[in-house]
């Protein structure tokens, strides 16, 4: 029996176990939204493709399923290609499902018509343009199979109208086999042997972990080893939750606002096992600089990744939990000697460092620090919300004053650091994660950017809550044009902003304000207690800078601290 293209279409996300899809829709997907309306796919309709993306992007983080949007040709499509590009650096698995002009039309410069495949091709894992009907079920189930394998990432599938209307018999592929794509999920054994020489020699080893390690689900195998063998642990923004903020052996996040005990260590650690990291320059600093006295393992499932950035001694290419766990198999069967004594000089170390200069701030009773918000905010939640971020100061104090505990409970845009981002983001978490308390710490200029969501977020009854730290500035570039440009604050002051709470209640959400240090505590109770979204504006200190800071070019040793 034959089928039209959009029903082939439904029927193959639902086979792929889609419950939800993020869209907006337009002339190009109106046969594919007829189609889906009369399925048990759930439809979130936001208010701008971007947003849509960004809230797949959040989805997939928080559930560790494929996150899935639908938009229409032409400018819906364009709307995307922010999105796609931050989940892409971010390695996050999406489907991005686009409209088309009918096929006779494309070339033709036709209403509403983009070569979005082109556009999109140096920032999509993959991405197809569907030419024949025959194809739309192998080229979905195809989609669904790179998004999810290997190193994770988006793809983006291009359906001409013409061919969601075309007839065909539904053929889908029991498994998928590509002759060109085939990731390495486990490691070669010798090299893992030299690993756990190094180990068993190392005198001050350190583990760094990044994104691999969340996505791959292997927290658990990170925790057995740093603890079996005795070394502590950072991560980068991508890696927060895999490891425990209140264990031991943490030192923080790494790089240019990481702990000053953390980039001590590396400067003096004699061995370094990264893994599932790229070695980012906002980790890195100076690149000549970076662990010069360690030997560095680098453990990625993604080969281009290994010593793109930094030389490496020993290369493992592998998946995260498959190798971490024969690592713990090795180990365990090796004599290790007393692994507590021969580190217990190190971690003397790097306590010292802790107590040397830990995070800080002063909070009086005049003046809201946004240090004293977001530390509230993990105290009230216990560490147990899941946390998305805009991008700028505000992300910064959050990774810093958040003490998270498990993966997927850290949300932000790392790589392309896209202002915007989090409010969508902690839309798509919290329809991922119904049960959990899904916080977005914001600044005033970041959450203009998709202000627009929060019509979704109540029409959906979805009860996120906005923590904004408003300090009337564009406040990471106004902190570098501070520290670096005489202060002079070109262009970074937000001379009028909207009343967020007015703004909050006119969307339907709930408002809260707080301009007093002894009304924060108060203003968070609240706004976690009601049931429904809600906007918290705190009044917070203007030229307040995010500190341990490595400056531009800088070995990360080199960090200002006040």
């Amino acid at each position: 029996m034959k089928i039209n293209g959009t029903q082939i279409l439904m029927k193959a996300l639902q086979e792929e176990g889609v419950d939800v899809i993020f869209g907006y829709p337009g002339g190009a997907v109106i046969d594919i939204y007829d189609e889906l309306v009369k399925t048990d796919i759930r439809h979130i309709l936001v208010r701008h493709e971007q947003g849509a993306v960004h809230a797949a992007d959040g989805y997939a983080r928080a559930s560790g399923k494929v996150g899935v949007c639908l938009v229409t040709s032409g400018p819906g499509a364009t709307n995307t290609v922010t999105g796609i590009a931050s989940a892409y650096m971010d390695s996050i698995p999406l489907v991005v499902i686009t409209g088309q002009v009918p096929s006779a039309l494309i070339g033709n410069d036709a209403f509403q018509e983009v070569d979005i495949v082109g556009i999109t091709r140096p920032c999509t894992k993959h991405n197809y343009l569907v030419q024949n009907v025959e194809d739309l079920g192998r080229i979905i189930k195809e989609a669904f199979y790179i998004a999810r394998s290997g190193r994770p990432g988006p793809v983006l599938v291009d359906i001409p109208k013409d061919v969601g209307k075309a007839l065909a018999a539904y053929k889908v592929p029991k498994e998928i086999k590509l002759k060109s794509y085939n990731p390495t999920y486990n490691p070669n054994l010798r090299q893992l042997k030299k690993v756990t020489d190094l180990i068993k020699t190392a005198r001050r080893p350190m583990i760094f972990a990044g994104g691999g390690v969340v996505l791959s689900k292997s927290h658990m195998e990170l925790r057995e080893l740093a603890r079996k063998a005795q070394i502590p642990v950072t991560t980068s923004l991508m890696g927060l939750g895999a490891f425990p903020a209140t264990d031991p052996l943490w030192l923080g996040m790494i790089g240019m606002h990481g702990t000053y005990r953390s980039n001590m260590a590396t400067a003096a650690c004699d061995l370094m096992i990264a893994i599932g990291v790229r070695f980012d320059d906002r980790v890195t600093g100076r690149t000549d600089t970076f662990a010069a006295q360690a030997q560095i393992v680098h453990i990625d499932i993604d080969p281009t990744s290994i010593r793109k950035n930094i030389p490496v001694s020993v290369p493992v290419v592998g998946d995260c939990k498959i190798t971490l766990s024969q690592l713990n198999e090795l180990l365990a069967d090796t004599d290790m000697g007393d692994l507590k004594a021969k580190r217990s000089g190190w971690l003397h170390q790097i306590e010292g460092w802790k107590n040397a200069a830990r995070l800080s701030y002063e909070q009086d009773d005049k003046i809201i620090k946004p240090q004293f918000v977001v530390q509230k905010l993990n105290e009230l939640t216990q560490g147990k919300a899941i946390i998305c971020t805009e991008v700028g100061q505000n992300q910064m104090w959050a990774a810093q004053y958040c003490q998270i505990e498990e993966p997927g409970h850290f949300i932000t845009s790392g790589g392309l650091g896209v202002m915007g981002f989090g409010l969508p983001a902690a839309i798509g978490a919290q329809m991922a994660r119904p049960d959990k308390l899904v916080v977005d710490v914001a600044g005033d200029g970041s959450i203009q950017m998709n202000i627009q969501e929060m019509a979704t977020a109540v029409q959906y009854c979805l009860p996120v809550k906005i923590v904004i730290l408003n300090n009337g500035y564009l406040g990471m570039v106004r902190q570098w044009q501070e520290l670096f440009y005489e202060k002079r604050y070109a262009c970074t002051c937000m001379e009028h902003a909207p009343d967020f709470v007015r703004l909050a209640e006119a969307y339907g959400a709930v408002g809260l304000r707080a301009e007093k240090p002894d009304e924060v505590e108060k203003v968070l109770r609240e706004g976690l207690a009601v049931k429904g979204p809600v906007i918290m504006d705190f009044v917070v200190a203007k030229e307040e800078c995010v500190y341990p800071m490595v400056p531009a070019g800088a070995a990360i040793t080199e960090m200002l601290l006040v």
